[in-house]
């Protein structure tokens, strides 16, 4: 195998952990399959399949419905602890309000990376429907979905269009998404669920993180942001508020 400037210069020296690194690095672009995983590290199948199974054994690894393997929960959990601020904390009664206005779960994301990572939730009452169940710590790709959009329609042109390699929306997309202040989603995430997200910003006006809800179709529309939008930029309004104080 190859190694390129960049993997060498963050190679530890220690071979094992050398070798997770690189199939961590695969997997921040996305769930992988066992072959993808080979293919794109250059490793032994025997190597990669032990070494997948152990990181999934520490839960630094799950899978998807479809059996391919995405970070896991461990990972995103430490993510929250690492970046744990102001902001998660204020958002708590905020994410409350918004999931009684409007009766569905309510989310704040943080961009890390390739990957959004759920900071803080107020599921909706009752009991959501599994495709609907985000929990903090989740870590999912920034390659669908009204958050992503969100997060990446207000960067520098240069990083909004390296986002957009591999995504599912276009730069017409997030034009959209500029101009009318929310972004929406119909079963791009999960079959029969809808999103509706809006920008935090932080100080000098910078998206620094995006407030979301969502829940079945059948309840929120086909339409979500028409119905949910304004609600949901109100919620995102007041947190950034309460972020600059």
């Amino acid at each position: 195998m190859t190694t390129s400037a960049p993997e060498k210069e963050m190679q530890s020296g220690v071979g094992v952990l050398d070798k997770a690194s690189l199939l961590l690095g695969v997997l921040e672009a996305g769930p992988a399959s066992l072959s993808r995983l080979v293919s794109d590290t250059g490793l032994k199948r025997p190597t990669v399949h032990r070494l997948v199974l152990a990181l999934e054994r520490l839960r630094l690894l799950a899978r998807d419905p479809q059996g391919r393997f995405i970070l896991g929960p461990r990972l995103g959990l430490m993510a929250v602890e690492a970046c744990r601020d102001q902001l998660a904390t204020s958002a708590e009664p905020v994410l409350g309000d918004l999931r009684d206005v409007t009766g569905a779960s309510a989310r704040l994301y943080r961009r890390r990376g390739n990957m959004r990572i759920c900071v803080a939730e107020a599921a909706a009452p009752g009991n959501p429907t599994a495709q609907d169940r985000v929990p903090v710590g989740a870590a999912l790709p920034m390659n669908a979905g009204p958050v992503s959009q969100v997060l990446l329609a207000w960067e520098r042109p240069e990083d909004l269009y390296e986002g957009l390699r591999g995504a599912q929306f276009t730069a017409a997309t997030l034009s959209g998404v500029r101009r009318q202040g929310w972004a929406q989603s119909i079963g791009s995430r999960e079959h029969g669920i809808a999103a509706v997200a809006a920008p935090v910003r932080g100080p000098g006006g910078r998206v620094v993180a995006a407030l979301s809800i969502s829940g079945p179709v059948a309840r929120m529309s086909h339409t979500p942001g028409r119905v949910y939008g304004s609600a949901v930029i109100d919620a995102a309004v007041r947190l950034s508020n309460g972020f600059h104080r």
